[in-house]
């Protein structure tokens, strides 16, 4: 197993990167090679900082880095020495099996389709975002990759869903449903009702259009939209999260009364602390490109950077990929036939 990050792009620095390289290579014996890309200087400072040694690393120099402030695609063509572009070129080149990097969503993408492209018979890759609930976790596909998409692009994103859910957090028969604002096959707008045809089609199990109040009900477990949407609703999720939180704690630190009764619930709310925190799964996977490309949070921790690591070993291992190729191909073989069908006969 090999794997490359790109220490580069965080917002702590490559120093909080390599601490989380650090426990994830200790916990993590099947991890062959493991390449850290940037500016060596820099990485060389942080492994002696962090004591870290281990004949598993390679150090990968890159001069340059994609910022926040960097257009993507532009970024991607002029700075070729950037290290998300170096960290891609040792998967193409087939030196590694994944790519982890924290940096730069759009610079990622843009790097990975230009470097990777996508999969056979794929047509947009989508990031997809697992969110745990009381009861399921559900996966939230696409969470920020294209903002402008085609029904067939949610029909892709339906069918990576189904296949990232049933292999990796190990739902049998994942129910899929599309993101739109009526539960009836009429509503949404012409995405959403268009991309409900195809999904009739697809080989999967798929529920029809969920709401939003439908996701933390347990009614679905793959959750298909663009990546405007997508975007938006985890952001908005997040937030929430945090204000519920924060509020909560104001509330119970008014009076002692409050604050003993917030004593007795501690270890209930340190339950749903711990599930709900986002480090756990490090942060998502771009689902559809010729290769094994994880997106970290910006502001990733050593714990989320060790996450990052061990869900994209697992990914590898799983073979995502091999299995999305074939059932993306089953999957337009459908949808052509069932276009065949439904065109009208021409008189003779």
């Amino acid at each position: 197993m090999r794997i490359v990050v790109d220490v580069m792009g965080g917002d702590h620095g490559c120093g909080v990167v390599i601490d989380g390289v650090k426990l994830a290579l200790q916990a993590q014996p099947k991890i062959t090679a493991l390449y850290l890309v940037g500016n060596q200087s820099e990485i060389e400072a942080a492994l002696t900082k962090s004591g870290l040694q281990d004949s598993r690393l390679q150090i990968v120099h890159a001069s340059e880095v994609l910022t926040m402030e960097d257009k993507p695609a532009q970024a991607v063509r002029r700075k070729r020495d950037a290290s998300v572009s170096r960290a891609m070129d040792l998967v193409k080149e087939g030196k590694a099996d994944a790519v982890i990097s924290p940096g730069n969503t759009g610079g990622i993408m843009a790097a990975a389709h230009l470097k990777l492209r996508t999969l056979p018979g794929v047509d947009r890759p989508g990031i997809a975002t697992v969110i745990p609930t009381a009861e399921n976790d559900f996966v939230l596909l696409d969470s920020g990759a294209n903002i402008d998409s085609k029904p067939i692009h949610l029909a892709h994103y339906a069918v990576m869903g189904h296949v990232y859910s049933r292999e990796m957090l190990g739902v049998k028969s994942p129910r899929v449903g599309i993101l739109s604002v009526g539960s009836e096959e009429t509503k949404g707008n012409e995405l959403t009702i268009e991309a409900f045809k195809l999904c009739k089609q697809l080989n999967i199990n798929f529920i029809g259009n969920v709401e939003g109040y439908d996701l933390f009900r347990n009614r679905v477990d793959v959750v298909v939209c663009d990546g405007f949407v997508g975007n938006i609703v985890l952001k908005t999720m997040e937030g929430m999260a945090k204000g519920i939180f924060g509020w909560l704690k104001t509330e119970l630190n008014r009076t002692w009364k409050r604050k003993i009764g917030g004593l007795l619930a501690k270890d209930g709310f340190m339950v749903l602390k711990r599930r709900m925190d986002p480090e756990n799964s490090g942060g998502a996977p771009l689902l559809g490109l010729n290769g094994n490309v994880f997106k970290a949070h910006g502001s990733s921790r050593a714990k989320a950077i060790t996450s990052a690591v061990r869900i994209s070993t697992e990914t590898v291992q799983h073979q995502i990929n091999e299995i999305i190729t074939r059932e993306v191909a089953d999957a337009n073989q459908r949808l052509e036939a069932a276009k065949l069908t439904s065109q009208p006969v021409a008189a003779a």
